[in-house]
């Protein structure tokens, strides 16, 4: 298969993982607001997925470059490109397995777990970049715990702030205040989550030495090309419009009973959670951001109400997502090396020696694509 084809079939999988990955976190952004009765669920999926979209002129795209550095592509390594496309093959499986189970895992950590499984499985433990997957990794507990946190220290202010208020109106006025929670927090999702994306079809385009990456600074030596932006921004909007009713159930549902307040501050915490992250160009679990709102919700309303069989089930996924996606990741490539999708490179060449370059190429590059 040629470099061409390789990186077009490539991208077009890392575009398909983006509208899985709206279409499995779609209940990250509506799930309160459908269990609460506020919005429908069809025309809150589209709600959603129009925030998703608007994101795209307000964040920055910190959290794509940060993606695109965790694995060290090397431009002169043909493989890389396939442990670019068998990191997605992996992230895609778990996603649609936890899918089918109603586990809302987390589509980010599969992708990050897909990479770097691929990687592993190519060049070993050296070929991760440690300065941008420990932020990572860490923010797998830090998420939650923050949502959580900030879940139940909304609550507990609006339950001050409303303590003489009427329920009634308390809870007209709050049906209101969902619809803008509700839309903040899907631009937070589609911020950080769309960008997941862009940085795989970066990483993919500077391994077919498309693009150019800085070694020294971490970052593209060219501007990030619009259509990239625009299409994972599309497809992630286009995956949450028709995003599945399992996992909402899973959300909204099953992890507590929650009233428009309950549901407003959870969103509310989830998209100031999710905003500060886009900002820190890290790349979060929108899905353990959203949930750790919903129990700290709840544990301010009511700790019995906390159905936490159903939160161990879901902590569970979560622990298992990164290294599964990362075994799918790895056999998928072991299946291309065996299958010899590319050559090898000669030891005894000139390139199996060579190093990348240190520096941005000079004069302008072209775009084959």
């Amino acid at each position: 298969m040629d470099v061409g084809t390789i990186v077009i079939v490539t991208i077009s999988v890392a575009l398909v993982f983006d509208i899985i990955n709206g279409f499995h976190d779609a209940a990250n952004s509506i799930a309160t607001v459908v269990s609460t009765r506020v919005l429908s669920p069809r025309f809150a999926v589209l709600w959603a997925a129009t925030f998703n979209f608007i994101a795209l002129f307000i964040f920055h795209t910190g959290v794509a470059k940060t993606i695109a550095n965790i694995v060290h592509v090397q431009p002169i390594d043909p493989a890389y490109m396939y442990v670019v496309m068998c990191g997605l093959i992996g992230a895609i499986l778990w996603n649609l397995l936890t899918w089918w189970l109603g586990l809302p895992s987390s589509s980010s950590h599969a992708l990050i777990g897909g990479l770097s499984g691929a990687g592993i499985a190519h060049a070993g433990f050296d070929s991760l970049n440690y300065d941008k997957l420990i932020p990572t990794v860490e923010f797998i507990i830090l998420a939650p715990v923050i949502g959580l946190l900030l879940g139940a220290l909304v609550m507990m202010t609006v339950f001050w702030l409303f303590r003489r208020v009427r329920p009634r109106r308390v809870d007209r006025t709050f049906r209101v205040g969902q619809l803008i929670s509700a839309g903040a927090y899907s631009i937070g999702h589609g911020g950080n989550d769309a960008q997941k994306t862009i940085g795989v079809i970066i990483m993919v385009l500077v391994a077919a030495n498309v693009l150019h990456m800085n070694p020294q600074t971490q970052d593209l030596c060219e501007p990030i090309p619009t259509w990239i932006i625009v299409s994972s921004y599309a497809c992630m909007a286009f995956g949450t419009a028709i995003g599945g009713w399992r996992i909402v159930k899973t959300m909204g549902m099953g992890l507590t009973h929650l009233k428009p307040v309950g549901g407003f501050c959870a969103e509310v915490a989830g998209a100031v959670t999710l905003f500060t992250a886009t900002q820190l160009k890290i790349p979060v679990s929108t899905t353990h951001t959203i949930t750790g709102a919903i129990i700290g919700v709840g544990s301010v309303t009511k700790v019995r109400g906390i159905r936490w069989a159903v939160a161990t089930r879901i902590v569970w996924a979560w622990i298992l997502t990164i290294p599964m996606a990362g075994l799918v990741g790895g056999i998928s490539l072991g299946v291309a090396q065996t299958l010899h999708a590319w050559d090898p490179l000669p030891t005894t060449s000139t390139a199996a020696t060579a190093k990348p370059v240190e520096t941005c190429p000079q004069g302008p590059v072209k775009m084959p694509i």
